[in-house]
């Protein structure tokens, strides 16, 4: 289970942090203060970790690998997180630091948020992956997404132990913040011919309005709660069944879009990317939406460091 907090003390030092909120709809900006030196990396590795713990055990066991191996134990170099090529660390990046600002600050609606695990075992491509690089070191490539939910929270009553709302995340990650590039992620690309070009609506926005009201994300969080921390969570196992029955009525559910990358060279401090008073037009799930912009400096040598670094030698 997931089982370290934020590293709130970093978090002070390392992010500037802007918030608004009017209503359903809340926006953070937050801005890196300060390098992304060896002290962040170890400030963050414990939270990574963690994160990643679950889904380590399950590829490790998968490809037949110890979970901890020697350096020059047979397929050591096929360790999962760190043997995951860039785009797919950038990926997990956001994902984990979704988890991170969910538990760390207040998001829309003042809710307290429980995130009792990962959802990262759910990605048979990389477990996949990580099957044939044990046995053969010459099969590096890049791997897709993993599909469905970037990151599920649950709320859940302090007296009856019962999964009363849920939030689900969408992660993103971009190289360098533009506003085109925003636009291009969340209403999708240009699609037409060059006189009359439309967007053709794939994007984040478009995603958001056609997830379930139960989706198969808290499907997975409970079955993982019935594996791994039954007698813990044995209340919110039981009311999340009773959700999950087709036709019931569903948890109030809250959107969350995080967002994260390198500042673009002609980037203002403080300038945003997408709306931070009221929700953008293209949104029309109406339901409680929070948005949070991270804009780092060297973001890419950060994954790296950090990636590079979990369960190393300390």
């Amino acid at each position: 289970m997931h089982n370290v907090p934020p590293p709130m003390v970093l978090l002070a030092r390392w992010l500037r942090g802007r918030a608004n909120v009017n209503g359903n709809y809340g926006h953070i900006l937050f801005e890196q203060i300060i390098p992304n030196d060896n002290t962040v990396v170890e400030e963050l590795r414990s939270y990574f970790e963690s994160a990643h713990l679950d889904a380590r055990e399950v590829f490790h066991r998968s490809a037949r690998i110890d979970l901890h191996p020697d350096a020059d134990a047979p397929g050591s170099h096929a360790r999962y997180p760190n043997c995951l090529p860039p785009t797919a660390r950038k990926g997990l990046f956001g994902e984990v630091m979704t988890g991170l600002m969910t538990q760390a600050y207040q998001l829309v609606g003042a809710h307290q948020w429980t995130v009792p695990i990962f959802l990262f075992r759910y990605h048979a491509e990389v477990e996949a992956y990580l099957f044939d690089l044990a046995r053969d070191p010459d099969r590096v490539r890049e791997v897709s997404g993993r599909h469905g939910n970037d990151f599920i929270a649950l709320g859940i009553d302090p007296e009856s132990g019962e999964v009363v709302r849920f939030l689900a995340g969408e992660a993103k990650w971009r190289a360098t913040l533009t506003q085109s590039t925003m636009d291009n992620m969340m209403l999708g690309e240009w699609t037409g011919p060059e006189n009359a070009r439309v967007r053709d609506n794939k994007g984040v926005w478009n995603e958001l309005n056609r997830g379930l009201p139960t989706p198969q994300g808290l499907e997975q969080m409970q079955r993982l709660l019935c594996e791994k921390a039954r007698e813990q969570y044995a209340e919110a196992i039981v009311s999340l069944d009773r959700v999950l029955l087709i036709g019931a009525v569903p948890l109030p559910r809250t959107d969350l879009v995080f967002v994260a990358g390198n500042r673009a060279a002609k980037r203002t401090q403080g300038a945003t990317l997408l709306p931070t008073g009221v929700p953008p037009a293209e949104y029309t799930a109406n339901r409680p939406l929070q948005v949070i912009e991270l804009v780092l400096e060297n973001g890419v040598g950060l994954i790296d460091n950090l990636y590079n670094s979990l369960w190393g030698d300390h």
